[in-house]
């Protein structure tokens, strides 16, 4: 499975070395969404809708979003239980609205939670890639 991830954010970049971390087997790529090369690589996804939320490609092609992608990253390196409440018909609802919410302003709620400030002028007014 490959991840499409958002290297500006403090928050994603903690969970993708997480996963890296644990991910024993080498099951998922984890693709910055943000590298210089990406467009390149990636020609036919839409960086605009990636980066809106986190995205993920099955093995199969299928393109999957949201809290989907990362069960099925946790559960890849063996660790699915923690996050299969979220995917229960009726928790899933309101897990999936918060993910959006938190999707969209994921450097602000990054910012409060590590203090660390990521971002490029066009994301973020006022803030700078220090990545």
């Amino acid at each position: 499975m490959i991840v499409f991830y958002d290297g500006y954010c403090p928050l994603c970049m903690a969970e993708m070395r997480h996963l890296k971390k644990r991910d024993k087997n080498n099951r998922l790529t984890l693709v910055d969404i943000q590298a210089p090369d990406f467009k390149s690589k990636y020609p036919t996804l839409d960086w605009h809708a990636l980066n809106a939320r986190i995205h993920g490609m099955r093995d199969d092609g299928t393109l999957i979003t949201g809290l989907d992608v990362t069960h099925e990253a946790w559960k890849a390196v063996g660790m699915g239980w923690l996050y299969a409440p979220l995917r229960w018909p009726i928790v899933r609802i309101a897990a999936d609205a918060f993910y959006n919410v938190f999707a969209k302003h994921r450097y602000t709620i990054s910012y409060w939670l590590t203090g660390k400030k990521r971002g490029c002028d066009r994301c973020i007014p006022g803030e700078t890639n220090d990545k």
